[in-house]
């Protein structure tokens, strides 16, 4: 074996050690949110982590890296399950149904690690604004398979796609929106409730944006 491929393969086991070593700090800070809610410092997660600050900082950089890794985290889940519910074979042909899915598999997530969801939107660990926004990416990424599924359905009817990608940023943009509101409430009512109300808002307009218009109510002059 050649001293290059000797000097490949240790590279290589060490990325591969780092990336499970991050995995772990991130899982081990999701735990300590959990512990401690939301508001958690850099030392409680820490003593989940079993180990430093400073080894944490090695691995992230500084707590927005940290605090990056722990939304991307976020946003794995979020894509994991709501590919799930996409998936459903009742949702299958029904436009509605794969909206009422969509909703409620965000709300889910809320709902089962509330504290975790919390940390995400509220920033505890930073100090001063990011120049780029992780939220808003993860948002993005879930609005990216919902446009999907929009667009194949106005190209299956025949229909100018490009306006998928407005409706459903404006979809998702509308379930964090409700999401951020319901987290925030004391006595929040069921997730369940929450999400037909959202479904039926989001189902609302989508419908009337989806329909084909009918020729009969163009004026003539615009036929």
């Amino acid at each position: 074996m050649s001293p290059s491929t000797r000097t490949d393969g240790r590279d290589t086991r060490w990325a591969e050690h780092r990336q499970a070593r991050r995995a772990e700090l991130v899982e081990a800070t999701m735990k300590a949110i959990r512990r401690h809610g939301a508001r958690v410092g850099m030392d409680q997660i820490a003593a989940q982590a079993g180990t430093s600050k400073t080894v944490i900082y090695r691995h992230f950089t500084d707590r927005a890296g940290l605090y990056r890794a722990v939304v991307a985290a976020v946003d794995d889940l979020i894509l994991r399950d709501l590919g799930s519910a996409l998936a459903t074979p009742g949702a299958g042909g029904d436009l509605r149904a794969l909206v009422a899915a969509a909703v409620d598999s965000y709300l889910t997530l809320v709902e089962r690690d509330p504290e975790v969801y919390r940390f995400v939107v509220t920033r505890p660990l930073l100090d001063t604004p990011v120049s780029d926004d992780p939220v808003e990416g993860m948002t993005s990424r879930i609005a990216e398979q919902v446009t999907a599924i929009l667009a194949a359905r106005l190209r299956g009817e025949g229909r100018d796609d490009r306006a998928a990608g407005t409706w459903a940023h404006s979809l998702i943009g509308l379930v964090r929106a409700a999401a951020d509101h319901w987290v925030a409430q004391p006595d929040r009512e069921p997730r369940e409730v929450l999400a037909r109300q959202v479904t039926d808002l989001a189902w609302g307009g989508l419908a009337g944006a989806l329909r084909t218009p009918d020729t009969a109510d163009v004026p003539e002059e615009s036929r």
